[in-house]
């Protein structure tokens, strides 16, 4: 990791208004958990189902998308990119070192405000704070990666992060059997399934496919990030 181009990158990402998004989210799964409580329905079931599908299945994505993309994408857009490239720093090492601010703000806007709210709903029990959480951490590594992938292959990620965040993720990766294995949320959610103990929560995913593909995507789509930087000009050229 190059602490230049994390301190540059921490700067760009959280002066924008990236950061108005990074805390609105979060804020409202909190909100959602204090509700819940407000109208008696802080029980497992609630806490689950507020977990798979704001925290994991809207909240996680979305960050990941605002994060991953944005630690990169704006300097490729407005040409600053060709600045840092052009200072004696491996391209390899400017992406990992953007991935690593990437999953660090996921691990602390994403994993850290589910594990809160599921604490709030239940406490403990079952272990289904510390599975979301896990969950969460986890699988932001995957969506920091890919996103990250998608700022330096396209000048269109934002646009085709939501279509897959919402399209493929949310809504093909819930309603497809077979489509599962091949959703990051439902790997993260597969984590937690094998942390907690809740009879709520059940998932399709196998620990032993979730894990591996989730260290399959991040690392081989921080690897591609590098070498597609690799093939950028100092005139901004791809």
């Amino acid at each position: 990791m190059n602490t230049v181009v994390a301190g540059i990158t921490y700067r760009a990402l959280l002066g924008r208004r990236r950061i108005i998004l990074l805390l609105l989210l979060p804020a409202a799964l909190i909100g959602l958990a204090v509700l819940l409580l407000l109208v008696g329905g802080g029980d497992q079931r609630s806490a689950v189902l507020l977990m798979q599908n704001f925290a994991i299945g809207t909240m996680l994505p979305l960050l990941g998308l605002i994060t991953g993309t944005g630690v990169i994408a704006p300097e490729i857009d407005d040409g600053t990119i060709i600045h840092l490239m052009s200072k004696p720093i491996s391209r390899p090492m400017i992406a990992q070192t953007k991935f690593l601010v990437a999953a660090s703000l996921l691990a602390l806007f994403a994993a850290v405000p589910t594990y809160f709210s599921a604490w709030l709903l239940v406490r403990n029990e079952d272990g289904i704070a510390t599975g979301f959480a896990l969950g969460a951490l986890v699988a932001g590594f995957a969506y920091a990666a890919v996103f990250l992938l998608l700022g330096v292959i396209t000048r269109h990620a934002v646009t085709i992060g939501i279509i897959y965040a919402l399209v493929w993720e949310s809504l093909v990766g819930n309603l497809l059997p077979g489509a599962r294995k091949f959703s990051i949320q439902q790997w993260a959610q597969s984590i937690a399934d094998q942390i907690s103990g809740s009879p709520f929560l059940k998932t399709d995913v196998s620990l032993g496919f979730a894990v591996p593909a989730i260290i399959i995507v991040t690392a081989g789509a921080v690897f591609w990030a590098g070498r597609r930087l690799r093939a950028f000009s100092l005139t901004g050229d791809e």
